[in-house]
């Protein structure tokens, strides 16, 4: 006796330390659709038990038995049953508070066939959550089979729903879990308050049934990126004044500052709260080192092997166990026992004090004080620690139309694309629709199909847009083969809209029909011209042994056609001879061009007739008054852009010109002329000497 009041008195110091915190009341919406007098939106707090709808909505009527009211008894018993009838709404049960667990009161309601359970409050105060007992209070056999929703209202509203029962009027109720949990992107994140301790009652099997449970479905979520998950874990603080206690120092490490109950209650046997704690640290170490090494889902593994293979009741629940469990998942243990420090020494340690700081609830986050707890989208979930319930509430997480494929399934959620296609357009042809399941019910959008958008309301119209529109279904407009002829109203330019094809009248998406251009004489109207009607399109011949030229739409004789070849040949014919002129003036134009080149080379070495009084120096380098540079009585300096003339008269050299190039002949000197040599030549002769 003396050991469990000193595990009391301990825990409740440790709980003072969080004395300053606040527990969130976890909400969804409770909508009176009648009587008109009760028409309006409710709040109410869901229990943490059962099975929340979360993401979805129920409606049903409300019943209040005249017997057993506060639900504390079978109603088996009293001969009631809520179950609804065929092709009515399902019933809520209305219960009053008080006698018995909420718990028990669900089973029952459940039991005798109620879709849904209301507690009433009998005081008026703030909302509160309904919580499972304690575990030696507890009826495990059923706690874990309570699968209907559960919430409790206020006293007000009970008291306001009882007296229009009374009056027998019907109550018309809707649930709704659809905002119960933010849903902002296409990433949920969630956190998981867990303990690996295995011996605290059917919590503690909970916990480990469900972390070997949803172990698939969570690592499948985290490698995808679907998920970011964080496992977490309660520690206290121990009082500086109670240190030296036994209670402390049996169930705390790093000298009181972090604690946790005796797993059996009883400081005389079996494992103590200290061997918690550790435990506690190696499992946030191990997601740590995992973390940083992009696997954190193997944080799942090893949790679920840990249960497994060092159990305390076995009394392989120790640090050796642990160690194998990590070197067999392929884990850094040095990393592991660095993070774990020393649990004797007087000192902080960084995951455990982080642990701390986060159990102190944020803007709508409210404390954690419940084991186990989950966080998603930064909200506590209330309900069954069940695969399928929670794997629920993270599927409401993700923005509508984003989720994976994991909660689109039979199990999870009811595919309302399956009847009548969800009210939404569908080409049953090309098997084509706007519907689009998703885990809160459906959207009608109109989808993108092999590359292909589909532009429309997506409930009544959609339809294929942009350049490839017309490979998926036409374009969903008409087209038609006849006669080994193929026509289409889907234009490939046209980023939408159908058009008949030339030949062709009508709207282009039901139908387009041959026009007759020969009997609405739009075609052949040569007075010679002859008209015969196709599908899609005419011919035209002519009478009297005519032919028929298509290019002017007239009838000629086959005199004329042969006129008309003789003034072609004679076309091409000159042409032809242009085409000789032209190049034998090209290579005359090219043999003078080469003859002065040569001339001009030859000068360099050799005074030609026609050379005259100026001579011209070949520059090499780009300095050309460089006299020491001069070769020979004629070139050009070719230094980069600039073109240089360099010419000797009257034993003087000079320089000067500029051009892009000196092998266009029209090239003009400009002041290469008699301003230096005037007395003997005229510009003009200055260019013919050069040239």
């Amino acid at each position: 006796m003396g050991g469990k009041l000193g595990f009391l008195v301990c825990v409740w110091f440790m709980l003072c330390g969080f004395c300053a915190g606040r527990f969130v009341v976890e909400k969804n919406s409770l909508r009176v659709t009648s009587p008109n007098s009760l028409q309006g939106v409710y709040e109410c707090a869901i229990g943490n038990f059962g099975v929340p709808q979360y993401g979805g909505t129920m409606v049903g009527i409300v019943a209040y038995p005249k017997a057993n009211q506060k639900a504390c008894k079978s109603f088996d018993d009293a001969d009631i049953s809520f179950k609804s009838k065929p092709g009515g709404l399902p019933t809520f049960l209305l219960a009053d508070r008080g006698d018995c667990f909420f718990t028990l009161k669900a089973w029952n309601a459940q039991k005798g066939g109620a879709a849904a359970i209301l507690v009433a409050d009998d005081r008026t105060e703030p909302l509160i959550t309904m919580d499972t007992p304690e575990e030696e209070n507890a009826d495990a056999d059923y706690l874990q089979n309570i699968t209907i929703p559960s919430a409790l209202i206020s006293k007000s509203l009970g008291d306001s729903i009882k007296k229009a029962l009374s009056s027998r009027e019907m109550v018309n109720i809707k649930l709704d879990w659809s905002e119960s949990l933010p849903h902002p992107d296409e990433r949920v994140e969630y956190e998981f308050w867990t303990n690996s301790n295995d011996e605290c009652g059917a919590k503690c099997d909970a916990q480990i049934d469900f972390v070997k449970n949803f172990k698939g479905a969570a690592q499948i979520l985290e490698q995808k990126g679907y998920t970011q998950f964080t496992p977490h874990y309660i520690t206290w603080y121990c009082p500086d004044a109670f240190i030296l206690s036994k209670q402390c120092k049996s169930q705390c490490i790093n000298h009181g500052r972090y604690c946790a109950p005796d797993p059996e209650q009883d400081f005389s046997r079996g494992y103590d709260g200290k061997d918690v704690v550790v435990q506690n640290l190696r499992q946030a170490c191990f997601f740590k080192v995992a973390n940083e090494s992009r696997k954190p889902w193997l944080w799942w593994d090893y949790v679920a092997d840990f249960a497994i293979r060092c159990p305390m009741k076995e009394k392989k629940y120790t640090e050796e166990c642990s160690n194998q469990v990590i070197q067999s998942l392929g884990v850094d243990l040095n990393k592991i026992e660095k993070c774990v420090g020393d649990p004797t020494a007087d000192v902080e340690n960084a995951v455990l004090k982080a642990e701390q700081e986060v159990q102190i609830g944020k803007g709508s986050r409210g404390d954690v004080t419940i084991l186990p707890t989950l966080v998603i989208n930064n909200r506590q979930y209330r309900g069954k620690l069940d695969k399928v319930a929670v794997l629920k509430a993270i599927c409401a997480g993700f923005e509508e139309t984003t989720e994976p494929a994991i909660c689109l399934s039979g199990d999870i959620e009811t595919n309302e694309c399956l009847n009548n296609n969800g009210g939404c357009w569908e080409d049953k042809s090309a098997n084509i629709t706007a519907c689009k399941d998703t885990f809160r019910g459906r959207v009608c959008e109109c989808p993108v199909v092999h590359g292909v958008k589909f532009a429309g309301d997506g409930y009544t119209h959609c339809e294929a847009s942009g350049a490839l529109r017309c490979e998926i279904s036409n374009g969903g407009c008409w087209k038609k083969t006849q006669d080994g002829r193929t026509y289409s109203a889907c234009v490939q330019n046209d980023s939408k809209g159908c058009k008949c094809p030339p030949g062709f009248k009508g709207d282009g998406v039901g139908t387009c029909e041959d026009i007759d251009e020969c009997k609405a004489k739009l075609a052949c109207r040569c007075p010679q011209c002859k008209c015969k009607n196709t599908w899609g399109s005419y011919e035209c011949s002519c009478s009297g042994g005519l032919l028929y030229m298509q290019e002017h739409g007239i009838c000629i004789s086959k005199h004329d056609t042969e006129v008309s070849w003789s003034s072609v040949w004679i076309i091409i014919l000159g042409l032809a001879a242009a085409g000789v002129g032209g190049y034998a003036v090209y290579k005359y134009r090219i043999r003078r061009y080469m003859d002065s080149e040569i001339r001009a080379i030859m000068a360099q070495y050799m005074p030609l007739d026609n050379q005259g009084e100026i001579q011209h120096l070949q520059i090499m380098g780009n300095n050309p008054l460089s006299a020491e540079k001069f070769r020979g009585p004629f070139s050009v300096d070719r230094d980069g852009t600039e073109r240089a003339v360099v010419f000797r008269c009257d034993g003087i050299t000079y320089r000067s010109g500029f051009a892009p190039s000196l092998r266009v002949p029209e090239f003009d000197f400009g002041v290469i002329y008699a301003r230096h040599c005037s007395q003997q030549r005229d510009e003009k002769e200055i260019m013919k000497a050069i040239y």
